[in-house]
């Protein structure tokens, strides 16, 4: 089999971010473990500009990774001439059907946005736009990495091991807490609870990003930033650390990995995980959100090149509960 040249695409640079270093630090602990992120923030804030830059922090796929994603482009229609070792980047529109999510058609199956996806990164923008039916239709991908789709005649089975990541206003205006919103609190109730509990309970890091203001802009315009080179060293050193960790397992990153199998083979001290058995025992987090928070304590650690300390415990957690409700 002849492989194709290799095609590199060209990724925006992460130093172009100004400010929200906050939000800058949180996609670095994401592409370092594979976390899913939900961004909140105003219009304008930076959320696309953020998303966009994670494939530039990811490793670059294997062959293997890269004909996957050359295969589902090709079945979805998509020509494709080269190799591209780039991770992929998919950004559905929020009037996408589940159809065009997941994959679906009637004789002849096609793949969806969660596969083209595969290896790399689903950014959907304006999230609590999105139906809920396929906003939920995303749960069983985030848990298997699979989506199995089953019609009449036949079944299809296609890779969907995509990081998710979720981009939204903090109201339906837009505005909330910028001293311009009217919208009320049961308004910006209803419309951040399209994003179900049992989706945002598999979504590991949820970050506010401010909107950046004109002098703060200025005043920064000149500080060193870190760019995307920086940034992926650093996380290419902490994937290192957490395969090390994963060796002899079927798991290449922090956010993959089984939370019994970690706690089992990884136990930490019990004054370590205080913060989180005492949010799991007020019922503030799930089991299933316990086991993320400590996956995310190895990753914040493995990009600190330490061990996990009860710092690292709750930075993960407030990292999980970051987003006010």
């Amino acid at each position: 089999l002849r492989v194709p040249p290799e095609a590199p695409r060209a990724v925006p640079d992460l130093a172009d971010v100004i400010g929200n270093l906050h939000a800058v630090e949180a996609l670095q602990v994401a592409a370092a473990g594979a976390h899913h992120m939900l961004m909140l923030g105003p219009p304008g804030a930076g959320k696309t500009m953020l998303a966009s830059r994670l494939p530039g922090l990811l490793p670059e796929l294997d062959v293997g990774q890269a004909l996957d994603v050359a295969s589902m482009r090709s079945l979805s229609g998509i020509a494709c001439a080269t190799l591209d070792r780039t991770p992929p980047f998919e950004a559905p529109h929020h009037s996408a059907t589940a159809g065009a999510l997941v994959g679906g058609g009637g004789a002849l199956i096609r793949p969806g946005a969660v596969s083209r996806a595969s290896h790399g990164v689903l950014f959907l923008d304006e999230s609590p736009e999105f139906s809920r039916v396929v906003l939920d239709g995303l749960r069983e991908p985030l848990e298997s990495g699979l989506i199995e789709i089953h019609r009449s005649a036949a079944t299809a089975v296609f890779p969907a091991a995509f990081q998710l990541v979720l981009a939204a206003n903090p109201c339906p205006c837009g505005q909330h807490g910028t001293g311009q919103c009217r919208c009320a609190p049961q308004q910006r109730r209803r419309y951040l609870g399209r994003l179900s509990g049992p989706l945002l309970d598999r979504v590991d890091l949820q970050v506010t990003v401010d909107r950046v203001r004109p002098v703060e802009a200025a005043m920064r315009a000149d500080e060193p930033r870190t760019s995307t080179h920086v940034a992926r060293e650093r996380v290419a050193a902490a994937r290192d650390r957490a395969a090390h960790r994963l060796r002899g397992t079927p798991w290449r990153a922090m956010g993959r990995v089984d939370g019994p199998w970690l706690r089992r083979t990884h136990p930490l001290p019990p004054a370590v995980v205080a913060p989180l058995d005492d949010a799991l025992a007020r019922g503030a987090i799930s089991m299933r959100g316990y086991d993320r928070t400590l996956r995310v304590a190895h990753t914040v650690a493995d990009l600190d090149d330490a061990t996990v300390t009860r710092e690292h415990v709750g930075r993960a957690l407030f990292y999980r509960q970051g987003v006010p409700a």
